[in-house]
């Protein structure tokens, strides 16, 4: 029995891994000195089961938090959250004025068009590796 139970594991995290897709990664450019930059996206679960963000990396940044956007007396106020639920096939969306990841204490300022990898630790589908495509300052959505 503990032999059958070890080979589930084993074999379900790829399949855990392959329900997660990772749509249009992107971020801001930032003005030389900022110590501070973003990343959004949008975060698929085609499983049965809720998978949640517990965290994520970036080589451009000392850390990186995850935040939501919300209204508080008229006023937007950012808090730090410890995770992001994606509910089983659904979809969370990570874009300007709502949920998004911080890159806080950047090493530079992020540049037009380049691509900054970013790594998403997920509770059940494990570490996804992408590249976040950095659009001009200001910008409202990424290019499709």
């Amino acid at each position: 029995m503990k032999a059958l139970a070890f080979l589930f594991a084993v074999f379900s995290v790829p399949a855990l891994a392959q329900d997660i897709q990772i749509v249009s990664p992107w971020s801001r450019a930032t003005p030389g000195g900022a110590k501070v930059g973003v990343g959004f996206m949008e975060i698929r679960n085609r499983g049965a089961q809720t998978d949640r963000i517990v965290g994520a990396t970036t080589p451009v940044a000392g850390k990186v938090e995850m935040h939501v956007t919300a209204m508080d007396g008229g006023v937007a106020r950012m808090r730090e959250v410890p995770s992001f639920d994606i509910p089983a096939g659904g979809a969370v969306e990570l874009k300007p004025g709502g949920g998004h990841l911080m890159l806080i204490d950047l090493a530079r300022p992020l540049k037009v068009g380049e691509r900054v990898p970013l790594t998403l630790r997920f509770e059940r589908a494990g570490e996804r590796t992408v590249e976040m495509e950095v659009y001009e300052f200001g910008a409202r959505s990424p290019r499709k």
